[in-house]
């Protein structure tokens, strides 16, 4: 597994491994094959499998497909409640009482997913206070679903 994803992965205290065989690059973008179609793509091929994310120069952007596989193990992960969703989804960051579960590292500097009391994976961000002591914005909006909506809008005016 490229160094970029693992380094992304341990931000979040993750225990996801992706076998290095599996793991392909094209053009800076990296995707997750499975063995069966390994076997068929070459070295010049536009997307196959499960795209993971890209890098740009040292920093690795994720893929929501990779956040979802996060999500399912044991990384730093909150819950919150359904106003803070979509509050969350609109661009906005996580304050304290909008958090109603805490699994993993809440401490300050962290990085951590932010789920739906339904256990999707919203995004993530940054951890800016301890989640045991503050009551102001608790985690900065790094990425969330409705990125690309609001990308989307910038281009019909």
């Amino acid at each position: 597994m490229t160094g970029l994803i693992e380094g992304f992965l341990k931000r979040f205290r993750s225990p996801l491994k992706l076998d290095d065989e599996l793991v392909a690059e094209q053009e800076n973008r990296y995707f997750l094959l499975s063995k069966n179609l390994k076997r068929f793509v070459s070295n010049d091929f536009f997307y196959a499998g499960i795209y993971l994310g890209k890098a740009k120069g040292a920093r690795f952007f994720p893929s929501f497909h990779l956040l979802w596989m996060m999500a399912q193990d044991e990384a730093n992960k909150i819950f919150v409640d359904e106003k803070t969703e979509w509050l969350f989804i609109c661009g906005r960051d996580v304050f304290k009482r909008g958090i109603v579960k805490v699994m993993g590292s809440g401490k300050k500097g962290g990085h951590t997913l932010v789920l739906n009391s339904k256990g999707e994976c919203l995004g993530f961000g940054r951890i800016i206070r301890d989640l045991n002591k503050t009551s102001a914005v608790a985690v900065r909006n790094i990425s969330d679903v409705g990125d690309f909506l609001r990308r989307e809008t910038h281009f019909e005016k």
